[in-house]
């Protein structure tokens, strides 16, 4: 990593110094972390494995696919990768569909951006049926495109989705901003230009300290972000 790697850019999210911005989705805009806990409880609790907060850590940047090989792998099960994702898509879909709701003031946010003429993007390792079963979340309403890590085949520690979501935007890196509450997506995103924010998220595995010092600015709450 370069000297200009660890420079931070003066960023103002209020009024925008960006001309278009991509979201992850799970902790930075919506409170999930204790739906996905309770998910990989059950499938570990099923096969009588514990939970620890390295094994979430680790799953958060890799997407369905490359978690379940990486899962496989590491508690040598004799399951196939596609029967962990199918029940993890069936553990999570069928909590999502009423539990997600999101953080206070981030709809608000987002949508007072694309009011003033700046375009949003979803960039989101979770699966695109999963978030589409959602009661009380629309992320169509939200966004003007969206992109699922099994679309780019590439986990957030390299910048491949956020590159896509800035291509579908018409939008150059270094002009769009990144929201993310995950160490691994700060540094690949900064690496490819983008201007970055961290936000502080309720998973207790992930470190604020560490998200928020890679960050060019960080954000600990939604509410009052906007006109």
């Amino acid at each position: 990593m370069t000297k200009r790697d660890h420079q931070k850019r003066e960023v103002s999210l209020w009024p925008p110094s960006f001309d278009a911005a991509i979201f992850d989705f799970d902790g930075t805009i919506a409170e999930t972390a204790h739906l996905w806990q309770l998910v990989d409880e059950a499938f570990l609790g099923s096969r009588g494995i514990p939970l620890t907060d390295d094994y979430a850590r680790a799953l958060a940047a890799l997407g369905f696919e490359r978690g379940a090989i990486y899962t496989i792998e590491r508690y040598g099960l004799d399951d196939r990768p596609e029967d962990v994702v199918e029940e993890w898509s069936r553990l999570s879909q069928a909590l999502y569909k009423t539990k997600v709701t999101l953080k206070p003031g981030a709809r608000h946010y987002i949508l007072s951006l694309r009011r003033r003429g700046i375009p949003c993007a979803l960039a989101t390792s979770n699966e695109a049926h999963i978030l589409d079963t959602m009661e009380h979340v629309s992320v169509d309403d939200l966004f003007d495109v969206r992109v699922h890590g099994n679309e780019v085949n590439a986990p957030k520690s390299e910048p491949d989705i956020y590159l896509e979501a800035a291509r579908r935007l018409g939008a150059a890196p270094e002009r769009c901003i990144v929201f993310e509450d995950l160490a691994a997506g700060i540094r690949s995103a900064r690496s490819a230009g983008f201007m970055t924010c961290a936000v502080d998220t309720e998973d207790p595995s992930h470190s604020w300290e560490e998200v928020s010092s890679l960050a060019d600015i960080g954000l600990l709450s939604w509410e009052g972000l906007a006109e």
